[in-house]
């Protein structure tokens, strides 16, 4: 390592591969860049997103991982990472580890006991490889220091300048700051002339300023959830703040301030049939009676007025029930907004993949510098995706910086 300068007393490290981030991609890209590896982060424990992960039993990655699943700018870059490193390679690891997973729906993983023995198997990798942690280390300052890096930290009491051959920045996004997310990599990405997505909140509940919904908070039910980008059938929960649930979740990722959403109540359900021959049938049994076999009754009586819902179903006729069902199928919401970073599961948007080598995660115009996982403008539906991102764009950053070590 003579292109990076030598340590000069016991106030400064010289390493390898420098690792900004003990998360997912952090802990991922280590394993592969191996001996003479750093992994620092400020938290006191590593992989905190993956603990409190999917009610803590870590939605780990997805059956059906595709690069559908992924938005961003460039809706090609994240498919060269995610085929190099897949959700069978991911699975294949925890199957050696023998941690026990089950499926939930849409291809879902989850571990059977607790999140835990992911970032347990991570560490366990890490030493395997050789890489070192620091935890409770705090980013003063990083420089580029010749053909390398100075990363100036605070460690406890002592300040450390710590010298790499590659820095890897996997500091993630702004979502969920109660946890110690930052903009650091934002910071960094700018200081090193690369261009930042606009950052917002995706994977969040949505609210609305009059909480209209709050004499149902906690219902939940099955509903095609849509706008003009995207669409999701998947539940959707009532709160007190406003709507959320997957289907809402999902769709927040393709929402805009100032946007409608459209909720379908019955995506699997023909019931203008169901009506028609009701009527005829049945035609003194209340409509708010029948449709309580269909939609929940608390969702009947908030709908009530709004649509029209009283009388007989002998009183309908045909164009009523087509506006009746069209209603029920296409409820317009307008949401005043969300609940912000302070919830949200990801960070839509972040550094650029303009300025990125998609195929090793590495800066076009910094040689030795890299952004992964959540830090990049690449996010993925709810349900394993993100973590898959995170694992695959680890792989192959660690995987570039261990083959650029004299």
């Amino acid at each position: 390592m003579n292109s990076v300068k030598t340590a000069q007393n016991n106030k400064s490290k010289q390493v390898e591969t420098l690792i900004i981030g003990a998360g997912a991609a952090g802990m991922m890209a280590a394993t592969q860049a191996g001996r003479g590896t750093l992994v620092i982060d400020h938290a006191k424990k590593p992989g905190e997103k993956i603990r409190i992960s999917g009610g803590g039993r870590c939605n780990f990655t997805n059956l059906y991982c595709e690069f559908k699943n992924y938005l961003g700018e460039n809706p090609h870059f994240h498919k060269s990472a995610l085929t190099r490193y897949t959700q069978w390679d991911f699975i294949a690891l925890v199957d050696r580890y023998k941690i026990a997973w089950h499926e939930k729906a849409l291809g879902q993983l989850f571990c059977d006991e607790k999140a835990t023995q992911i970032v347990d198997m991570m560490l366990q990798e890490m030493r395997g490889a050789g890489a070192d942690l620091w935890l409770e280390t705090k980013v003063i300052e990083v420089r580029q220091a010749g053909s390398g890096f100075a990363t100036r930290v605070k460690k406890g009491e002592q300040d450390i300048e710590i010298y790499s051959q590659s820095l890897i920045i996997a500091t993630g996004g702004k979502s969920i700051p109660k946890m110690g997310a930052t903009g650091l990599a934002y910071d960094l990405a700018k200081q090193f002339g690369h261009e930042i997505i606009d950052t917002r909140a995706g994977l969040v509940p949505l609210t609305f300023s009059d909480k209209r919904f709050a004499e149902m908070s906690g219902l939940a039910t099955d509903t095609k959830v849509f706008n003009d980008k995207a669409q999701f059938e998947e539940a959707t929960l009532f709160t007190h703040r406003g709507l959320s649930g997957p289907a809402i979740l999902q769709i927040s990722s393709y929402w805009r301030e100032g946007e409608e959403i459209c909720v379908n109540l019955l995506p699997e359900t023909d019931l203008a049939e169901i009506l028609r021959s009701k009527r005829k049938t049945e035609g003194r049994k209340a409509l708010t009676t029948e449709l309580g076999f269909h939609i929940p009754s608390k969702l009947v009586n908030h709908l009530r007025q709004e649509m029209n819902l009283d009388g007989n179903l002998a009183d309908l006729s045909d164009k009523r029930i087509d506006v009746l069902v069209e209603g029920l199928q296409n409820w317009k919401l307008k949401p005043s907004g969300s609940e912000g970073f302070r919830t949200a599961e990801v960070t839509l948007g972040g550094v650029s993949t303009s300025g990125l080598d998609s195929k090793s995660m590495m800066s076009k115009t910094i040689p030795g510098l890299y952004f992964i996982g959540e830090a990049v403008d690449v996010t993925g539906w709810l349900g394993g995706f993100n973590f898959q991102w995170a694992w695959s764009s680890g792989w192959v950053a660690g995987q570039h910086a261990a083959q650029r070590q004299p």
